[in-house]
This record gives C-alpha cells, sequence and structure tokens, in this order.
C-alpha cells in the first residue's frame, strides 16, 4: 500500500513539473461596444445643373468612374437658340445701318470739301455712325452672354469620383441648381453611429477594430459634436478600405472603457459535463475549481479569457506547459 501511494505522489510531482503555475493579479483590459460603421465616401457632392432646360445628352450612370470637369450631361433651353437668332438678326440690320452711315459720312466729307454742306450736317453724320457702332458693340456683349449660358448647359463633374445616383433621366425637365447626378470621391472612411452614453468615452486617435475577427485596424479620426436621435456620429480611417459599394455595413467594435479583470490562458480551461474548470495549486497537490469564463482577450499572442466568477486574485492557477 506505502508503495502505491509512493507510485501517485511521484506522478503527481512529475505532473507538476511539466505544468506552469500562474499567480492571479487583477489586469486592466479594454472594453468593447461591437457596432456596424457604413462606408462612406469622403467627398459627396452633387453635380447641378446651372441653368433650367431640358436634359438633352445624359453621358454616365451609376458606377462609373468621372474626372473633375468631365462633362456628364447637357441641358439645352430652346429659348436661349430663339435669342440668339433674334440678336443675329438685330445685328444683321445694325450693321447693315453702319454700313449705310459710313457711306453717308464719306459722301459728306465729300461734299464738304467742296462747301456744300455745313461741320454741323458733318458732325451729324460722325455722330450716327458711332452710335450704330456702339449699339454693335452692346448687342454683340448681349450675345456672348447668351453664348455663355449656352456653354453652361454642360453639366460636369465637380470631383474625380464615382457616380452614386443619377436622379434624372434623359428628356427630363430641370430647374437652375437641381441635381443631375451625385459623386463620391477623395476615397471612402467608415461612419459609426454610437449610443449616446458613449460620447464622453471616445478619443481622437483611438484604435478601432475592424470585421468580426479584428483582423484589421482603424483609427478614430473624428467625432461629430452634436448629437441626433440619441446617436453620436464618428469616423475612422481604415488603409485599403473597400470603397465599391457605398453604405456597405461592416462590423467593428470600439473602445468605450476599462475594468479590472481576472485573465488565465486558454489552456489553462477544461470541459466536462457542460461546465468549465480551472486547476488550482493548493499546498503540494492541486484541485479543480468551477468558473465561469467571459470574453476572449489577446495578451500580445497569447489567448487569454476573462474570469468571472470562480477564482479570486492570488490563486496559482496551474496550465499545460508546452
Amino acid at each position: 500500500m506505502n508503495k502505491i501511494l509512493i507510485f501517485v505522489a511521484a506522478l503527481m510531482a512529475a505532473g507538476l513539473a511539466r505544468a506552469e503555475v500562474i499567480e492571479l493579479a487583477p489586469v486592466r483590459v479594454t472594453d468593447w461596444k461591437a457596432v456596424y460603421g457604413e462606408v462612406e465616401p469622403r467627398d459627396l457632392i452633387p453635380a447641378r445643373a446651372r441653368i433650367g432646360g431640358t436634359v438633352m445628352v445624359l453621358e454616365v450612370t451609376e458606377g462609373d468612374a468621372v474626372a473633375a470637369g468631365q462633362r456628364i450631361a447637357v441641358v439645352e433651353d430652346d429659348k436661349l437658340s430663339f435669342q440668339l437668332e433674334a440678336i443675329d438678326a438685330q445685328l444683321g440690320a445694325l450693321q447693315n445701318q453702319l454700313d449705310t452711315a459710313r457711306t453717308d459720312l464719306e459722301r459728306g466729307e465729300s461734299l464738304r470739301e467742296r462747301g456744300v454742306i455745313t461741320v454741323q450736317n458733318l458732325d451729324q453724320l460722325r455722330t450716327a455712325v458711332n452710335v450704330l457702332d456702339n449699339q454693335i458693340r452692346s448687342t454683340q456683349a448681349q450675345r456672348l452672354v447668351i453664348e455663355q449660358q449656352v456653354a453652361e448647359g454642360a453639366v460636369l463633374s465637380p470631383v474625380d469620383g464615382v457616380v452614386l445616383a443619377v436622379p434624372v433621366a434623359r428628356g427630363s425637365v430641370i430647374n437652375p441648381g437641381e441635381q443631375v447626378a451625385q459623386i463620391g470621391g477623395g476615397g471612402v472612411f467608415l461612419r459609426l453611429a454610437l449610443p449616446e452614453r458613449f460620447a464622453g468615452r471616445l478619443t481622437v486617435g483611438d484604435t478601432i477594430e475592424i470585421g468580426s475577427d479584428a483582423g484589421q485596424q482603424g483609427k478614430l479620426v473624428k467625432v461629430y459634436p452634436q448629437i441626433a436621435g440619441g446617436r453620436v456620429l464618428a469616423d475612422v480611417e481604415v488603409d485599403g478600405l473597400d470603397g465599391r459599394f457605398i453604405g456597405r455595413r461592416v462590423p467593428v467594435r470600439v473602445p468605450v472603457g476599462e475594468h479590472e479583470a481576472l485573465l488565465v490562458p486558454e489552456t489553462a480551461l477544461s470541459q466536462q459535463a457542460g461546465l468549465d474548470f480551472v486547476t488550482i495549486q493548493a499546498g503540494d497537490h492541486t484541485v479543480q475549481r468551477t468558473v465561469v469564463p467571459g470574453s476572449r482577450v489577446m495578451m500580445g499572442d497569447v489567448a487569454m479569457v476573462e474570469i468571472l466568477s470562480g477564482l479570486a486574485a492570488g490563486d496559482k492557477v496551474v496550465t499545460d506547459h508546452e
């Protein structure tokens, strides 16, 4: 019998020699809030019509890439064409009157040399030429104004980016300032909408975990001061964020505080009959204690598990030494 006890004690000593003993102490861990962020463009600018009229040309659709200054539509106003025709006719009539006035002036100068007409009559002829010349210049300036209005019928992209929406169709009648297309450019970011109780816990520069497996990280770059509908908005910059689909929801985890916790290595946990156990060293022997595990926490490259109940600070946890 004594030989059996000595053999069992030797086995236990050998097991402890191959095990690692960790004395538990509270550590501060980060509290994370799981939310969804939406992919948003940095620049969201509408391309608007500068004149009213009918959309005669529409050169883009949703998803098209555009460059700043690229023509995306043409708006035409028939009244401008009629005004140009009227001004051209007016210019033609004024030009004919000017030609006649210049001919009369030349004849008057010839008659003046022979003393047939007075200097006053000659001055009247010169004045008539000058008046008609000024009228032609004024009318030409009016024509340039209308030509500029016609040119402003071209709707241009305000930025480099992607067409997100085209709320009009070819043949639509629109007013000045009405949106023809919505352009998203300048890259993308994640916009978060968090409950207002976390507003005071957000700090610009915080690291945000992206995705359900936290394999990607972002940086909190802006917290908006206005709270609407019980939500505070925040923007997160993420390198390499996929911007093909604007409005796509991405799971993220946001740090909202800290608390003290008891952590044990994940390898220290064992399950039996649906319960979780941790091996504790008590003097020269070990016992298994039932625990309630919490969330998984990465401490460097080591996976740790928070113990909610069953252990206390100072307990010595025995883990397999691998």
